[in-house]
């Protein structure tokens, strides 16, 4: 999958960017270099291949350290909320911001 040059310019539209030709020109050579290496990569047969949980066991057998999940602080949410302008049933009521 190759983009084109009007590629670039929408892509820039939607991200608000003002992009000079030179610019523009640079984006599409290094987003198109991306996009040959994903090519290359989906090019390889990965069948029977397990996934790896961590790139470090394709080499050793990796233990991970997980720590025990527990609560390691007190509850104050009464003390924290006591500075919020509008709180209900324990929640932050903030402003609508979306119509």
């Amino acid at each position: 999958m190759a983009l084109t040059p009007q590629d670039i310019g929408r892509i820039a539209n939607l991200a608000r960017l003002e992009l000079t030709p030179a610019e523009s020109e640079r984006m599409l050579t290094q987003l198109n270099g991306f996009f040959d290496i994903v090519e290359k990569m989906r090019a390889v047969d990965t069948s029977g291949l397990t996934p790896l949980a961590h790139p470090v066991a394709a080499i050793q057998d990796v233990a991970l350290r997980l720590r025990d999940d527990v609560a390691s602080e007190p509850d104050q949410r009464e003390a924290n909320q006591q500075s919020a302008p509008a709180v209900e049933r324990g929640l932050f009521l903030v402003p609508k911001v979306i119509e």
